[in-house]
């Protein structure tokens, strides 16, 4: 599922929710990607795609939510303050896209 944030004809932001699950766990589903224009930040709209997000989990029978993000992001808070829960971090889990650095990331879930 892909949801999108707009203004006029401009995307200022998506989330995409992965609900391709094996048999066992039609109960869960993975916020496979959350981003939000730079110039869009700071007004809301990481929030809001969120929570729109978590209104399709619930929609669709998903009762848990699992995601991960870079150690240290700005998503982080978010997370938390949403009511996401921190499960661990696995040390040099994701590459940087710009360089061959190896960057922590930490796994948050949330029931619904």
């Amino acid at each position: 599922m892909l949801l999108v944030a707009r203004k006029d004809d401009a995307i200022l932001g998506s989330v995409q929710l992965d609900m391709g699950t094996p048999p066992n766990q039609h109960h869960r589903a993975e916020v496979a990607k959350l981003l939000v224009h730079p110039r869009a930040r700071r007004q809301g709209i990481a929030g809001s795609l969120m929570l729109a997000i978590e209104d399709v989990a619930r929609a669709e029978g998903r009762t848990l939510i699992t995601l991960d993000t870079r150690s240290g992001d700005s998503a982080e808070p978010l997370y938390q303050s949403m009511g996401y829960n921190l499960m661990g971090v696995i040390p040099r889990y994701a590459r940087d896209p710009h360089s061959s650095q190896m960057d922590d990331c930490s796994f948050f879930y949330k029931e619904l």
